[in-house]
């Protein structure tokens, strides 16, 4: 545990790391990865339903899990599409906790100029730094899809009926203005 850990233009402290391993046991667990393969087939079919669709996603009960971390208030399966950007966002109200859980991509992160590349995986026997992302409160990022489509199941500590999505108005530069909404009532952009 001590080196295997996720990042966000930084080195992320023990503790989080512990976070991270926590959540990617309480994700293995049979029970839960059930619920998420369900989940997982009815937002990649929400893809398949308009071709301008980037993402879709589901929220997930947080009862589908073990014992959860403290300050977990969310989880989420999002499928984006291949081949394509869903833009840049932050989330100015909560930590993100990203898992690479079918495909892969490049989940970039903002570091005050320039985008900074988190190339994340699925092989479930790789380092955890290579299939978690841990992304502050208020850091933009950008998933870059290749290929397929890419499955992520994301854990937040704001509740799913709070979560703020601010969006860039301009990817290249997206601390120079921003559009917000809750995710809460929709489905897919």
């Amino acid at each position: 545990m001590q080196n295997e850990t996720a990042r966000a233009g930084s080195d992320v402290t023990h503790g989080e790391a512990d976070i991270l391993h926590r959540l990617d046991a309480v994700v293995r667990d049979p029970a839960a990865a059930r619920v998420i393969e369900r989940v997982t087939t009815e937002v990649e079919a929400l893809l398949s339903v308009d071709s301008a669709t980037r993402l879709a996603w589901r929220t997930l009960p947080l009862s589908i899990y073990g014992a959860l971390p403290a300050g977990i208030a969310s989880s989420w399966v999002f499928a984006l599409r291949r081949d394509c950007t869903s833009g840049a966002e932050r989330h100015p109200n909560s930590v993100q906790r990203v898992m690479s859980y079918r495909g892969s991509a490049d989940m970039q992160t903002w570091n005050v100029d320039e985008w900074v590349s988190h190339r994340l995986i699925s092989e479930p026997n790789a380092p955890m730094r290579d299939r978690w992302l841990s992304i502050p409160i208020g850091v933009w990022h950008k998933p870059v899809m290749s290929g397929g489509n890419w499955i992520v199941v994301s854990f937040h500590t704001a509740p799913d009926d709070q979560l703020i999505e601010e969006r860039a108005r301009d990817d290249a530069r997206p601390h120079k203005g921003e559009r917000s909404e809750l995710y809460a009532g929709r489905s897919a952009r």
